[in-house]
């Protein structure tokens, strides 16, 4: 490369460029062939032009990643570079294939240090996204490998340049761009003494894939706005004064095309002043008698107003025995119910409250989302099971009475969003009950929190209520970062668990036994 700076420009090959190409690749691929033939090379630009891309520096070609279409279900076994391109250097690309493979990404020896081969592998991997191939197939030569055969198998050489005691300059490189060893493919290219014939199988996935899709009802929602109401506490004339109340704010969020509406951890709370002269037991009771029919009157709201409600929570009687429970409300009718796990001192001593014995994800029309009540999101083992279903959203209703309950929830919620790469949206209560025993101050500050990394805010909050204010809040929420953030983050927390050493929390089920 001259001393001249260099004027770089990413492009798709044409057919004038052959004379070029080949001049480059004779001079890189001098040990296993050198130049494909020029029809092999127009058969490519004519049956995949996508595929073919270049770049180049002041108009001269200094780099090329060369593509065809293949059959996944097919390509990702085991299977010999004959049967990608035949002794008659004949391409089999599959015009229907639902996979990208890479057949090769060369760049000229003098412009290596410039990274070049990066561009070139994420610009297949923008084109797999774009076109929704199912992944990067690639066979990868490791041409290194002879000079360690005599002292240790292909499998544990792999295994050294996995862990980097070793280099390989091509392994190394596909490593580093996201690419994972699924197989060694023996005699795969017979004649790469380097390689001692054997390949790997490398796999990048394209996690915004989408099988073939039927109806736009089918298209998963993957923009979702998220609603939460800072619900102040004040006296209730009676039942009606509270579902009133509880309209006015679902109206409003829905108004503002929101997917969810999230309230706090017993907002019907002021209907137990509606009698007086009850101890702490009775009165919690009596706000349970109220629970069922809210539930339905919710469930129609959702229905009505098009959007998923997160009731909150309620105390429920079953079996006579107390339950701390939210309710998920979706809009098509469907109303699910998450029971409180750990139930607080003051829950347990005050109200005699049981606690329930699973959390779940439940799949809605906007995504995966779990529920943990207040001090339930203070147990990163709940947030971990989640996590493991596939959760996206995470709801933590809460009451909390000082500041000091508020940031354990705050502070662990955030946690939560982190630890688990999904997000977490907390809503609480403000204001006071005189009249009502053990549920007379609250403190809130409601809030949407992201994970912690370069694809969201950089105090991984979305949005913030005021503190101890009635108000609704908004936060919209990509549910495709997340994919992105899982597979390509600055750090990858559920892909790094330590499952060896500490296991998994959920189990597989096993279909001999009934639920």
């Amino acid at each position: 490369m001259e001393n001249t700076p260099p004027r770089l420009s990413l492009r798709t090959i044409e057919p004038t460029d052959y004379d070029a190409l080949a001049e480059l690749m004779d001079s890189i691929f001098h040990d296993v062939g050198g130049s494909w033939p020029r029809m092999t090379i127009m058969d490519l630009i004519h049956q995949f032009p996508d595929g073919q891309i270049c770049i180049e520096d002041n108009g001269k070609i200094v780099g090329a990643a060369l593509t065809l279409k293949v059959d996944y279900a097919r390509i990702s076994l085991p299977h010999l570079y004959s049967e990608i391109i035949d002794e008659n250097n004949v391409i089999k690309n599959q015009v229907t294939g639902d996979a990208m493979y890479g057949l090769d990404v060369f760049v000229h020896p003098d412009y290596r240090g410039l990274r070049l081969g990066r561009r070139l592998y994420d610009a297949r991997k923008e084109l797999c996204r774009t076109m929704n191939f199912k992944a990067i197939l690639a066979g990868g030569r490791i041409p290194n490998f002879h000079k360690h055969a005599d002292e240790m198998s292909v499998a544990e050489y792999i295994d050294k340049v996995k862990r980097r005691e070793l280099h390989d300059p091509i392994l190394s490189f596909q490593l580093a761009n996201g690419f994972d060893v699924k197989r060694i493919m023996r005699n795969y290219l017979p004649e790469d003494d380097a390689s001692g014939g054997y390949a790997t199988l490398l796999e990048w996935d394209n996690f915004f894939y989408e099988e073939d899709i039927q109806s736009v009802h089918d298209v998963e929602k993957t923009l979702v706005r998220i609603g939460v109401i800072q619900w102040q506490m004040r006296a209730m004339r009676d039942l009606q004064d509270l579902l009133d109340q509880a309209e006015f704010f679902i109206a409003s969020l829905a108004n503002y095309k929101a997917d969810f509406a999230l309230l706090p951890e017993f907002f019907n709370a002021p209907l137990m002043g509606l009698q007086n002269g009850q101890n702490s037991v009775e009165a919690i009771r009596f706000l349970a008698s109220f629970s069922e029919e809210i539930k339905h009157h919710f469930s129609q709201l959702a229905v009505t107003y098009n959007i998923n409600i997160i009731g909150g929570s309620m105390p429920v009687i079953e079996d006579d025995k107390l339950y701390n429970v939210s309710y998920l409300l979706q809009r098509d009718g469907e109303i699910n119910a998450q029971y409180k796990i750990h139930i607080t001192p003051h829950e347990e001593k005050d109200w005699v409250i049981d606690g329930g014995d699973k959390v779940q994800v439940f799949e809605t029309d906007a995504g995966r989302v779990g529920i943990l009540i207040c001090y339930d999101s203070e147990f990163p083992e709940l947030g971990r099971m989640l996590a493991e279903e596939g959760v996206q959203i995470i709801f933590v209703p809460f009451w909390t009475d000082t500041k000091n309950g508020y940031q354990r929830v705050r502070l662990c919620s955030q946690a939560r969003a982190i630890e688990n790469e999904c997000y977490v949206a907390i809503g609480g209560s403000v204001g006071n009950l005189p009249r009502v025993d053990n549920v007379d101050i609250q403190y809130a500050q409601s809030a949407v929190f992201s994970p912690s990394d370069i694809y969201f805010p950089h105090d991984a909050m979305l949005t913030e209520a005021n503190a101890n204010t009635e108000m609704i809040i908004f936060a919209d929420v990509d549910l495709t970062k997340l994919k992105q953030l899982n597979t390509e983050g600055s750090v990858t927390n559920l892909r790094h668990r330590r499952l060896d050493l500490y296991g998994g929390f959920t189990q597989p089920k096993d279909p001999s036994k009934p639920e």
